[in-house]
């Protein structure tokens, strides 16, 4: 019997290097569970992180922007990011900026300052 323990035994009688070591486990209806994996689904977490995290007295808060769509503004942040990169590049390249370049830079900026704000309601 002690060989067939030896056998399964993957790790030599040495313990895993896990950051928590206690485990526990309990039971719940059907009802239950689909409650809370309507909750951890709102808030894109797994069922077993939203309960530890409510165990643990955690106020969840559900993100206000669904993946997606934050997806769509991550991509469109990075755009304005690349833009004021190029502005930045373009001021850094004169040693004097002609009042034409001024007004077109900062009609540019105004723009995107506009963006930004749009992209700030949306998460508000």
């Amino acid at each position: 019997m002690s060989e067939l323990t030896e056998l399964a035994s993957t790790n030599n009688g040495k313990h895993p290097n896990r950051k928590e070591n206690k485990q526990i486990n309990f039971r719940v209806s059907e009802s239950e569970y689909l409650k809370l994996e309507r909750s951890a689904k709102a808030l894109n977490i797994s069922v077993p992180a939203f309960v530890k995290k409510k165990a643990q007295g955690a106020r969840i808060v559900a993100p206000k922007v669904d993946p997606e769509h934050s997806k769509l503004m991550a991509r469109q942040l990075s755009a304005l990011g690349n833009n004021v990169n190029q502005i930045a590049r373009k001021l850094n390249s004169f040693d004097y900026v002609s009042e034409d370049s001024a007004r077109s830079l900062s009609d540019e900026l105004t723009a995107l300052k506009k963006e930004l704000r749009s992209l700030w309601q949306q998460l508000t």
